[in-house]
């Protein structure tokens, strides 16, 4: 069975760091894309960042320069580090992958980040 397990939220200043972590049960070569998501209360859940099995990496622009998205396949982990945090990525994040071959995808519980100004 596939789970996705997201560890790392917390609260933290703005200007601050995080870096958060989402391990998977399975031997993440299975995926294409891996990814992180987020959502705000009152807000859909929204892209942030995106790893592709080549190693290619894409960010949604509110978060490009200050996110950096990896993925470990031998640890079985995909990361999201977050630098300069602003009270505006206060939400819950959730870390995504996309089955090889149909793109099932799959959902971690999520991890809280909050940024005080």
């Amino acid at each position: 069975q596939v789970q996705l397990v997201e560890s790392g939220g917390g609260l933290v200043q703005a200007g601050g760091s995080l870096r958060l972590s989402c391990i998977v049960s399975v031997d993440t070569f299975r995926f294409n894309n891996m990814k992180w998501h987020r959502q705000a209360p009152g807000k859909e859940r929204e892209f942030v960042a995106a790893v592709i099995r080549s190693g290619s990496t894409h960010y949604a622009d509110s978060v490009k320069g200050r996110f950096t998205i990896s993925r470990d396949n031998v640890k079985r982990t995909l990361y999201l580090q977050m630098n300069n945090l602003e009270p505006d990525d206060t939400a819950v994040y959730y870390c995504s992958a996309d089955r090889l071959g149909d793109n099932y995808r799959y959902w971690g519980q999520g991890t809280q980040v909050t940024v005080s100004s």
